[in-house]
């Protein structure tokens, strides 16, 4: 009817190369059963992994192996860099950015040695969530192989 009360459309894109997998298909619960939020999950193939949204990074985990970035509006997502690796107490990962700093999709964040993660990790999968406060009213995710900066769901 009328265009300016249709909701906009955001892109997430992808913080780092790899391949897309349902958030349900992960081995935690915490995350499969959406605790946290909705999204999906990727199987990392590179080190660097950058914001999946312009904002601004709300938090770093002091061991660096999550952080969220909010954009200007309504949304948060976390990138959280495999599963159960706080208990690695921020050995393989290296700080790029800082809580605070704005970013623009695909700046770098955080540097991992991926070698030390599938050796130490329970899993290297890294969920990445649109916070379960944002203003989200629909989710379109995308599974496939992707590069960083590629686009991995839309919400409105």
């Amino acid at each position: 009817m009328f265009g300016f009360f249709k909701r906009k459309i955001r892109e997430i894109k992808s913080p780092v190369d790899g391949e897309v997998i349902a958030i349900e298909s992960i081995n935690d619960d915490v995350f499969s059963q959406k605790m946290v939020g909705d999204g999906v999950a990727v199987i990392p193939m590179s080190d660097i992994f950058s914001a999946p949204i312009d904002g601004v990074i709300s938090k770093i985990f002091p061991t660096n192996h999550a952080y969220t970035v909010t954009s200007d509006k309504d949304m948060t997502v976390m990138v959280h860099i495999g599963l159960d690796t706080v208990a690695l107490e921020g050995k393989g990962f290296e700080r790029l950015a800082n809580e605070g700093d704005r970013v623009s999709s695909g700046d770098p964040v955080i540097k991992v040695d991926l070698a030390y993660l599938r050796e130490h990790a329970k899993d290297i999968v890294t969920p990445i969530v649109i916070s379960s406060d944002s203003d989200v009213k629909q989710i379109e995710k995308k599974n496939k192989i992707v590069k960083s900066g590629d686009l991995i769901m839309e919400v409105s």
